[in-house]
């Protein structure tokens, strides 16, 4: 008796997942990160140094090349009258690990002020260019003079000291906060394209807005070659411009704009083929 073949199982296909680019904008904090660098570097270059601070009364004096009964010869600090030298629970003298020269400090100052000032005050196009050639002639007009030790004597005369705990708890506490503000805080203000579609949402907790890509450009702004290039890492600001209308969305300190703006090129061209 004949047999009827059974009819193949039909073949459900899984449509490919949708490429899409999503893009943070940053807040001004993400340019902090030479400050908490740099102060663990110096942290490291303070524990190498090997020299500590003696925590003492004011007016201790120090001698050199006292007879200490059972030590010889010795360098000893004497306490000023009705004064004692604090001691630890076990009777040793209280130190702190601090470097001996104070250009550890001068730097770590000069880093933080000048972070400060980069990551507020923007230098965009023309003069961020004046700025560092203003910068570069001034140390060489100084050096050939023959000035720029002098300079170098008066700054550190300014004797910056911070001892390990200090360059530890600060460079630590900022890199935290700076942690959970770039990786969690400034991931909820977003741009999300795709080939169809742009997903906005510019504050935290905020819905998303979705436009069409349908005559939308993009263009990046690069022209802070402090903040952009030189601590931004090849960051910039993207600029999204709608069709038929002036309003303009802006996401500044974006990470590698170059290339998210390559990517998203690359889907929309991918979309007016299909």
């Amino acid at each position: 008796m004949p047999t009827t073949p059974e009819s193949p199982a039909p073949v459900r296909i899984t449509p490919p997942a949708q490429e899409e680019v999503r893009i943070y904008s940053h807040s001004s904090l993400f340019y902090w990160w030479p400050v908490w660098a740099v102060g663990f570097l110096m942290a490291i270059l303070t524990l190498a140094d090997g020299h500590v601070m003696a925590v003492v009364p004011d007016k201790t004096k120090a001698e050199a090349d006292r007879d200490v009964p059972g030590s010889g010869t010795r360098d000893v600090l004497i306490a000023p009258t009705n004064k004692k030298i604090p001691l630890d629970k076990d009777g040793n003298l209280i130190t702190r690990h601090m470097a001996n020269s104070p250009k550890l400090g001068v730097i770590y100052a000069t880093v933080l002020l000048v972070i400060i000032v980069v990551s507020n005050v923007p230098l965009r196009g023309l003069w961020s260019i004046i700025i560092i050639l203003g910068i570069v002639l001034l140390v060489l007009i100084c050096s050939l003079w023959g000035i720029w030790d002098d300079i170098v004597n008066i700054i550190v005369f300014l004797d910056i000291r911070i001892n390990l705990g200090g360059y530890l708890f600060i460079s630590s506490v900022l890199f935290i906060i700076w942690a959970v503000t770039v990786f969690i805080f400034d991931h909820r203000t977003y741009v999300t394209v795709s080939s169809g579609q742009v997903r906005v949402c510019l504050a935290i907790g905020a819905g998303e807005t979705v436009y069409d890509t349908t005559g939308m450009t993009f263009t990046k702004r690069q022209d802070d070659l402090f903040r952009h290039w030189i601590i931004g890492l090849g960051s910039g600001d993207l600029i999204i411009h709608r069709s038929n209308t002036t309003q303009e969305i802006d996401m500044p300190n974006v990470l590698f704009v170059g290339s998210k703006i390559k990517e998203i090129e690359r889907l929309i061209k991918e979309r007016e083929v299909v």
